[in-house]
């Protein structure tokens, strides 16, 4: 095994989603004097929202980020947030590459974009890679420090990182039941499930806030860290911070433990998942929340509400994405796919307000 073999590879640009290279070299020349000449562009593979591009001259790369074609949906797609908050954590935490440039002008490339250092490492996507030997132990292991790192952004000082008056943490929870009920409501198509009563649950079921206001990732899952290769059990990079905000800690650990599949769920949401978390040695979700409360001393009460939360929104991210393709905004065949996974997302969420689900 070389390293090369688990660096997380950029391939030819997916068809409509090509980026016009020569107005690239023209405009990033001053940011990147004459390497902008001689610039390449491959894609990052796999994700459905915002999209990632490799930016090459010689030994020198970048990334560049733009939100998805075809979107209709700016607040999950703003690049000047994301270009914000990194600036903001340079100074407090260690994970978020650093960011270069941001570009308003839509005579570029028809949207905002900007300009990060690239991080070379190895990303998980649905399954570990083959030439990846970890025993359950070291999965284990590697899966707390993917946990731990969440852990990590959420003591961060707001005052030291100048974001104590980033977001609006006070009523998170209502905005965040509220706003994304509103979302399912304008993304439905004909073929829809029918989520009615999984919204009426989170709106009768909505805990006290926790009292702590955090920076939250909003998407914290494995295909948005990325792993030394010298070391596959350390993060070195954690991306995609376009959802990023100030709010309640514990609805971001029950987004990501929306994607977080063991292996005594239900094979239908198994077959579904989008990352390897029912291997073996893999954590529990009981494991992981413990751990949590152990690193934050922030008590988890009341999971399964956050778990449904963060199911459910995954189902209307699902189906905003699926309502892109629906309407001929895209091409991406990958999307025709996702009014089936909303349709498992919202059984679970079933089983979770019926006590069936471990959580």
């Amino acid at each position: 095994m070389t390293n090369n073999d688990l660096v997380d590879q950029a391939g030819t640009m997916r068809e409509g989603e090509e980026l016009d290279l020569g107005c690239l070299r023209q405009y990033l020349e001053p940011v990147l004097g004459g390497a902008a000449a001689t610039l390449e562009i491959k894609q990052f593979p796999g994700g459905f929202s915002n999209l990632t591009y490799l930016l090459s001259s010689g030994d020198e790369k970048w990334v560049l980020r733009r939100p998805p074609f075809g979107s209709t949906v700016k607040s999950a797609h703003d690049m000047s947030r994301e270009f914000k908050i990194l600036s903001a954590l340079q100074k407090v935490f260690s994970y978020g590459p650093v960011p270069i440039h941001f570009c308003e002008d839509h005579e570029v490339i028809g949207c905002d974009f900007y300009l990060m250092t690239y991080i070379e490492g190895l990303v998980i996507r649905r399954e570990y890679p083959q030439s990846l030997k970890l025993s359950p132990d070291q999965i284990r292991q590697q899966l707390f420090n993917f946990f731990d790192v969440l852990s990590e952004l959420h003591s961060v000082d707001l005052v030291e990182a100048g974001l104590d008056t980033f977001g609006r943490p006070e009523g998170y929870v209502r905005r965040q039941v509220e706003g994304w009920c509103k979302r399912w409501v304008d993304a439905v198509t004909p073929d829809t499930v029918n989520c009615d009563a999984t919204m009426q649950w989170l709106n009768d079921n909505m805990p006290a806030e926790s009292g702590k206001a955090s920076v939250i990732h909003n998407d914290y899952k494995l295909d948005n860290v990325i792993f030394s290769v010298e070391n596959p059990l350390q993060v070195i990079g954690v991306l995609d911070w376009e959802m990023a905000t100030v709010g309640d800690p514990l609805m971001d650990l029950g987004c990501t433990l929306g994607y977080w599949v063991e292996t005594s769920d239900p094979d239908f949401f198994r077959q579904f998942r989008t990352m390897p978390s029912d291997i073996e040695g893999a954590p529990s979700r009981a494991e992981i929340v413990a751990r949590f409360q152990e690193k934050t001393g922030i008590a988890v009460d009341n999971f399964p509400f956050y778990f449904c939360f963060g199911l459910f929104r995954l189902a209307v991210i699902g189906q905003q994405i699926y309502y892109r393709y629906y309407q001929g905004l895209t091409k991406d065949q990958r999307f025709a796919m996702m009014v089936k996974k909303t349709h498992i997302l919202q059984q679970m969420c079933e089983l979770i307000i019926a006590g069936k689900v471990t959580t």
